[in-house]
């Protein structure tokens, strides 16, 4: 009889669990068939005012019986699937704005996958076009919005843009010579200057982002719906280890030499280089060819019949400088403009995600804070600018900004907030963080050149990290080339809110080296455990959680423009900026702040020795070097009263 009882419930349970997977397979199935039910897809090209065709996909509900605002994103990355039968699973910049109703705009930019025309990274914004010759991607995107509104039916008159990244580049691109049509904007994780997003950081080359490279440098001359481009494989699980054997940047050009290369795409091409990979060569200093590729010098007359809403993440690795710029920058030159900032708990483009938990890596904030946003936040924005009467009267906060160490949002009237002090804590001896400068000295490390300073512990080859920004930093200040900092156990909650500045007072026996700052929250020890996705190894016990950090190649210290040398073993003035943070240390914890002098190969090696050009080094221009931090050096914090 029991064996009978035991054979029904086994049989009970494969039919309930059969019925569950084909529940859930018909739930994701109808879920994916979203778009291809309730719209209709057409794929046209728009002419540009020089001729040069634009490729285009556009969807619009089946439901013609009213009206809908135009949702446009333009983009380097290609707007597959192509085919008029081919359908995107999901369209719009979330679920709730899908589903509500939008006609919802995908266009490839110009001298990108199937659209006409040359690409430029970064193009560069032409202020005073004479005639139809002069383009950039202002005039493409006014071009296109008017053909829209002019030529797609149940439009009405109302267009938003919206990108993440490089999307959000041309998202912020759309409202400088905005058309009348552009009524709302949203660029998100938006890169602002490329020698301070992504590629550079404060002067030092990202050599983490070099697999990256291709993707925006490898020639392309006709309109193509397949990829042209081979991302380098390295051929190792160990990134640290294949930097350090490669050794000088130099070392790396075969990678973007495609004559040497098996690359089907560009056989019958005459281009033979990477031309992103020479740019990065051929201009190492912020010269005219960076600055004329910035967008923040022109946002100073953004016209007032568009609303922006700027998001950025926190622990966003690529493109941290350019959401907080882009928003500071409208509002100082466009005090009457509708002008919000969203800066939460993420990492690169996270606050599109569907999924309910929220970690970062190690470290978790909390469930449904992405989801929250993009059904309370920005389909709130973009409705009541595109559907509403889109006063300034939103609803939504002028800031909107997550306290990463209390785990929740606060809502400023400004940012940063006007209640927000400076103060000071001075680098002492004994690993102290004080708030004066007990007695001048300095304390020494050496910088070994064969032994940098990882930026993460893990063993790994990425395309472009993001994990690393909440990394546990036990392994680095354990180390006796990185300098640590700290206050005692806090006896009360101590809040930043707003920037950090690093005023160092460094020497070193070379003429150059890199400079990293890095603010650390050092949790509990004793204390609860969050994240379940937790690597093993690790424990929220002491954890060393990476606030904020930042790098300066010395050389650049007083200008960007003109690199200067160190003067070997001179007490010299060296400042870095890191970018706003909203950040309790609660409690119980401890602020420390780490120095070291290198950080790999998330940066590329500093050779210890000037060199007017770090991508034509040679072997025997890197040195290792003792490097000196005296006590003079201060961390200023913005501090939340």
């Amino acid at each position: 009889m029991k064996n009978y009882a035991f054979k029904v419930f086994v049989l009970l349970l494969v039919i309930s669990t059969l019925f569950s997977c084909k529940k859930n397979t018909s739930n994701t199935q109808q879920k994916f068939k979203y778009v291809q039910e309730n719209y209709n897809k057409i794929e046209t090209t728009i002419t540009m005012r020089d001729g040069a065709k634009l490729f285009t996909s556009i969807y619009t509900p089946k439901d013609n019986s009213k009206t809908y605002p135009i949702l446009l994103q333009r983009t380097p990355y290609s707007t597959r699937p192509y085919g008029a039968n081919k359908f995107k699973t999901r369209i719009a910049p979330n679920e709730h704005l899908m589903k509500e109703g939008n006609i919802v705009v995908y266009q490839d930019v110009r001298g990108r996958w199937m659209s006409e025309g040359t690409y430029d990274n970064m193009r560069a914004y032409i202020p005073n076009k004479i005639d139809s010759t002069f383009v950039d991607e202002s005039s493409d995107t006014f071009d296109t919005i008017d053909w829209l509104v002019k030529n797609i039916e149940n439009n009405n008159g109302k267009v938003g843009t919206w990108g993440i990244s490089y999307p959000g580049f041309y998202s912020t691109y759309s409202t400088i010579d905005a058309h009348p049509a552009l009524k709302a904007a949203s660029p998100q994780a938006s890169i602002a200057d490329f020698y301070f997003d992504d590629f550079h950081h404060n002067g030092a080359f990202t050599l983490s982002y070099f697999r990256a490279v291709p993707l925006f440098g490898t020639p392309k001359d006709t309109p193509t719906d397949s990829s042209w481009y081979k991302i380098p494989d390295l051929n190792t699980k160990d990134q640290y280890q294949f930097f350090l054997d490669a050794g000088p940047l130099s070392n790396l050009d075969h990678y973007f030499e495609y004559e040497q290369l098996d690359n089907p795409a560009l056989k019958n091409s005459e281009a033979t280089g990477d031309f992103f990979w020479k740019e990065l060569k051929e201009h190492p200093n912020y010269d005219t060819i960076w600055q004329s590729k910035g967008i923040i010098q022109h946002l100073k007359n953004i016209k007032s019949h568009v609303a922006t809403m700027i998001v950025g993440g926190e622990f966003d690795a690529e493109d941290l400088y350019g959401p907080l710029e882009t928003y500071k920058t409208i509002e100082k030159y466009n005090k009457e403009n509708y002008n919000t900032l969203v800066f939460g708990p993420w990492s690169h483009g996270q606050w599109a995600s569907t999924k309910p938990t929220n970690s970062i890596g190690n470290y978790y904030f909390g469930d449904s804070i992405s989801i929250k946003f993009q059904e309370q936040i920005e389909t709130k924005f973009f409705n009541h600018f595109l559907k509403g009467n889109g006063d300034k009267n939103s609803g939504l906060p002028e800031a909107y900004v997550y306290d990463s160490g209390k785990k929740e949002w606060n809502s400023f009237e400004a940012w940063p907030p006007k209640n927000a002090v400076k103060q000071s804590f001075y680098l002492s001896e004994n690993q102290e963080l004080t708030t004066s400068i007990i007695k001048e000295t300095g304390i020494h490390f050496i910088s070994d050149i064969k032994k940098p300073v990882p930026y993460s512990e893990d063993i790994k080859t990425v395309f472009t990290p993001r994990k690393y920004m909440t990394d546990d930093q036990r392994f680095a200040a354990r180390r006796n080339d990185v300098l640590i900092f700290e206050t005692d156990i806090l006896e009360e909650d101590f809040t930043l809110a707003g920037d950090i500045l690093a005023k160092l007072q460094v020497a070193t026996t070379g003429s150059d080296a890199d400079w990293i700052v890095k603010v650390i929250d050092v949790h509990p020890s004793i204390i609860e455990e969050t994240n379940n996705e937790m690597q093993n190894h690790l424990k929220m016990s002491n954890y060393h959680l990476m606030v904020r950090s930042e790098v300066m190649r010395g050389k650049f210290r007083n200008s960007f423009t003109h690199p200067e040398p160190f003067v070997p073993n001179k007490k010299t003035a060296v400042n870095i900026k890191l970018q706003d943070v909203h950040h309790t240390f609660k409690k119980g914890h401890k602020l420390q702040i780490q120095v070291q002098s290198t950080w790999f190969p998330l940066i590329d090696l500093n050779p210890q020795t000037y060199v007017d050009n770090i991508f034509k080094a040679k072997k025997e221009d890197f040195k290792t070097q003792t490097h000196t931090v005296f006590n003079s050096s201060e961390i200023e914090f913005s501090v939340l009263n």
